[in-house]
């Protein structure tokens, strides 16, 4: 009889025992308050979200109309507004609350920022522009400079509204319909589509600690980075924190970038962390001239397709991105679309799924040994919940910062995060440290901006708003359109696909988008909008299809994953992967996107009949 090698990494590992782990250190996380630790900046912090990077610009308020209103000039708005160009579509505004485009990367500057996904399929319009990322994960300051290149190339900017925020969307039939846009400018601008790509982290938040008001020395929030205190650039050379005892709260995605340059610059740095995030080796290079040069057309695209194929356990011949994404495909689609091996009964599958993810886990957790010399902070470095219970990171010099005898670490769990703060330090229990400096790594806070929150008022036809239309949840036909909402589209993840690689799907977003409007101009339609029937399937699809990791959630971490908690992951997004949500897409576009085409001779009818 043949025997079966031995697994070391898998046989060693008792699930039991690794669960019990999990659910002590995410109970030790946990706060009642949940999502109510948080508070937002506004009011009288309002000043943590100013815009430190461009002077306000005074200017006269609009009333004139445009065809296209893009609402948000991230990646997300250029790509839609670039492939409306494509389509030959001349009259298009883009309007943002910030300077300039960029989305994410117009606010988040701070020292140390990359990709987390390769440049070369993160970075859209690459071979539209003719350029290559310099960086395999290109540093923020390349990638804005990149999206202000697509606005150029496009010639997005001379009709563009910054430093704008819109503040009502309202539906008019008259004149074939139109949207009346208002502004907090003044402006009262007409539009025959809107476009709203705001995103859903736009908005800094700040934790809600008591006496955050009283303390006297400098803060700001990493989105809003203040070289003018630290000096130096995005590049690092925070000559202005020589001298200065610097505290910084996060160790998310934001705090794995910045704490090596802090650790390096100040004179002392105190960590203040929750929840140890998974850091696994980047391996950041410059790109190979070579390998540039042997590009070849289509390469982007092929590689952008690679890579999501990977991710969604589709077939390919070979990987092209060879990175910690691909390397851990398996793991992720648990929690985002992809496909599962369905051959294999789901309680040994779910079995086999935990125990690969413990290996990774445990990989990851000796990684922290190897590189931390002091053993009890080690100890508080290591992550214990599963691999995609926190977007995971990624680092060549987060770990190897806890080396420096100027960098102390604060593990806050069990004090419920940080208790005060005083007007010259920051308490955790009995123990206070006294800083010069606190700068909040904290995030964002998640879906309160646009539609989706009510901060963007948006009311259809019959003077209906959005937010009645959803009052039991988000009603679309795929993610875009709302019966009831003509001529009215939205990018982002509801009812969506979904991949880590957010810049892939709103790549395919703005070409969908950008094909229907094509079409409506093609057939000359005054609207564009879906049959109730045809959007309640898909939310019937949705949910129907909508995978249960409810048993996953419960052993995470709290996050904003998991509104801190306090909700299941088991999101409102499209269960498939990102590739067959495509063909979909295509597929519509073929058969029933005349459906959705309503010209004026059927308005007309249809106007007649609800008279009578």
């Amino acid at each position: 009889m043949t025997k079966t090698a031995p697994r070391p990494e898998i046989d060693d590992i008792d699930l039991d025992a690794l669960r019990a782990t999990y659910a002590h250190e995410r109970d030790r996380r946990l706060r009642p308050d949940g999502q109510a630790q948080y508070r937002r900046a506004a009011g009288a912090f309002g000043y943590y979200a100013k815009d430190p990077y461009t002077a306000w610009q005074e200017r006269e308020p609009r009333t004139d109309h445009v065809e296209v209103l893009i609402i948000g000039a991230g990646f997300g708005g250029l790509l839609t507004a670039a492939r409306l160009r494509d389509a030959g579509v001349e009259s298009i505004r883009l309007m943002d609350e910030a300077g300039g485009v960029g989305g994410t990367w117009y606010w988040n500057r701070y020292p140390g920022i990359h990709c987390d996904v390769e440049a070369s399929v993160y970075l859209p319009l690459l071979e539209e522009l003719g350029t290559v990322p310099s960086w395999r994960y290109a540093p923020g300051e390349e990638i804005r400079q990149h999206a202000v290149a697509i606005a150029e190339h496009y010639g997005l900017l001379h009709d563009a509204l910054f430093q704008t925020r819109a503040t009502g969307l309202t539906w008019d039939d008259d004149d074939d319909g139109h949207w009346t846009v208002e502004t907090d400018r003044g402006d009262r601008m007409t539009a025959r589509f809107v476009i709203t790509s705001s995103g859903t982290l736009t908005q800094p938040k700040l934790p809600g600690i008591p006496g955050i008001e009283t303390f006297r020395g400098h803060t700001f929030h990493t989105s809003r980075w203040d070289y003018d205190y630290t000096g130096g650039s995005a590049d690092g050379g925070l000559t202005g924190l020589a001298d200065k005892r610097v505290a910084v709260v996060g160790t998310g995605a934001t705090g794995i970038q910045v704490i090596p340059h802090l650790g390096r610059d100040a004179q002392e740095l105190v960590v203040f962390q929750r929840t140890p995030s998974t850091v696994d080796v980047r391996d950041n290079r410059p790109t190979d001239p070579d390998w540039a040069a042997s590009l070849r057309p289509g390469w982007q695209r092929e590689r952008m397709d690679n890579f999501i194929a990977v991710l969604s356990g589709e077939p390919v011949e070979e990987s092209l991105i060879d990175d910690g994404w691909t390397a851990t495909a398996a793991l992720q689609r648990k929690v985002v679309s992809g496909n599962v091996d369905t051959t294999v009964p789901d309680d040994e599958r779910e079995r086999l799924e935990e125990l690969q993810d413990a290996v990774t886990m445990n990989r990851i957790r000796a990684r922290v040994d190897a590189v931390v010399e002091d053993p009890t902070t080690a100890a508080v470095l290591k992550p214990w919940y599963r691999y995609m219970c926190k977007r995971p990171a990624f680092s060549d010099h987060y770990l190897q910062t806890f080396n420096r005898p100027n960098v102390t670490l604060v593990d806050t769990a069990d004090h419920g995060g940080i208790t005060r703060m005083t007007e010259h330090s920051v308490v955790v229990g009995d123990t206070e440290y006294e800083v010069d400096c606190v700068i909040f790594a904290t995030g964002f806070e998640a879906g309160v901006s646009g539609v989706v929150s009510g901060t963007l008022p948006v009311i259809g036809r019959d003077g209906r708003s959005l937010l009645e239309a959803w009052g039991r949840g988000p009603r679309t036909l795929h993610g875009f359109m709302t019966n009831g909402f003509p001529n009215l589209f939205q990018l982002g993840p509801i009812q969506n696909a979904t991949s880590v690689n957010f810049a892939h799907i709103l790549r395919d977003q703005a070409e969908h988008i950008a094909a229907v409007v094509e079409q409506a101009r093609t057939v000359d339609a005054v609207r564009v909008e879906p049959r109730a029937e045809a959007e309640e399937a898909w939310v019937q699809t949705v949910a129907r299809t909508a995978r249960d990791v409810t048993a996953y959630q419960a052993t995470c971490t709290p996050g904003y994953y998991n509104g801190e908690g306090t909700r299941s992951m088991t999101g409102a997004s499209y269960s498939g992967s990102p590739l067959q949500f495509r063909r979909l897409l295509v597929d519509w576009r073929a058969n029933e996107l005349h459906e959705a085409l309503v010209t004026a001779e059927a308005a007309e009818i249809t106007t007649a009949g609800a008279s009578r």
